[in-house]
């Protein structure tokens, strides 16, 4: 009888926990793409120009193909690319961003970064609108892990030069009315490292200019547009390497992203 019943508490408590535990599995360094998700990135040269393009914005400065070269992991084995393009060098962001040839609309995204200098710079964009910030040194609203310009985040998560870290972020796009005016804004959820940093939080406006991302220069970014964009990363001319990079479409109906 006394058997049975741990068994039984036993089966409670794993009933509990067992949503947490897969949530936990796919958060972090080293987390592996879930059923229905999609590689974007696998560390290959094949995958990186089969599935990435240089982003057309205005102050584009380079040329097919991709000169993001692969490099050796220099922490694990096997392969990763490198931000630092020739055509972005003294920080022209908008040069040599190179962006994913699908467009999304809601999504659970993951992406690994290693930064090898100090003050080392580069992002995310969700939609190649907005920026998720990597950047060594900086705790502020314009610093590592902030929603940019908007909301800061915990530095603590990061691990340091040299080290791999990680975003996992849900995403729901920006909502409009049947009279194409803006409904609701873009919602975000993310995880640094797998600790949860940002919850639920809104985001405003595209910063940076037309040369930062898509509406980047409709009324000053806040001309936000109903269109899908792509997943962009930020070449700023430093050393900040990428691998690990997968997607899972989604349909968010409620604004909620809490994962």
């Amino acid at each position: 009888m006394f058997l049975k019943s741990i068994i039984l508490n036993l089966l409670v408590l794993w009933f509990f926990l067992a949503p947490f535990a897969d949530v936990c599995a796919q958060i972090g360094v080293g987390a592996k793409a879930p059923k229905g998700a999609e590689m974007l990135f696998d560390g290959s040269k094949k995958m990186l120009h089969r599935k990435w393009t240089y982003w057309e914005g205005p102050r584009l400065a380079a040329s097919l193909p991709i000169k993001w070269e692969i490099v050796n992991d220099p922490v694990d084995k096997g392969s990763a690319v490198i931000a630092n393009d020739p055509a972005a060098a003294d920080g022209k962001y908008g040069a040599a961003d190179i962006v994913t040839k699908q467009q999304f609309t809601d999504f659970r995204l993951h992406v690994e970064f290693l930064i090898q200098n100090e003050g080392g710079n580069s992002g995310v964009y969700l939609q190649n609108r907005y920026e998720i910030q990597i950047l060594d040194g900086d705790s502020t609203a314009h610093g590592m892990a902030a929603i940019i310009n908007e909301k800061a985040a915990p530095y603590h998560p990061y691990n340091g030069l040299g080290a791999w870290n990680a975003y996992d972020i849900q995403f729901r796009a920006a909502r409009f009315n049947e009279a194409g005016k803006l409904s609701e804004k873009a919602m975000v959820t993310i995880y640094f490292n797998g600790e949860k940093i940002h919850e639920n939080e809104s985001i405003q406006q595209v910063w940076g200019g037309a040369n930062s991302g898509m509406d980047g220069g409709n009324d000053g970014g806040k001309g936000i547009t109903d269109r899908p964009g792509g997943i962009k990363l930020q070449a700023e001319g430093h050393d900040v390497l990428f691998r690990n990079i997968w997607i899972q479409r989604l349909k968010l109906d409620e604004p909620d992203t809490d994962f």
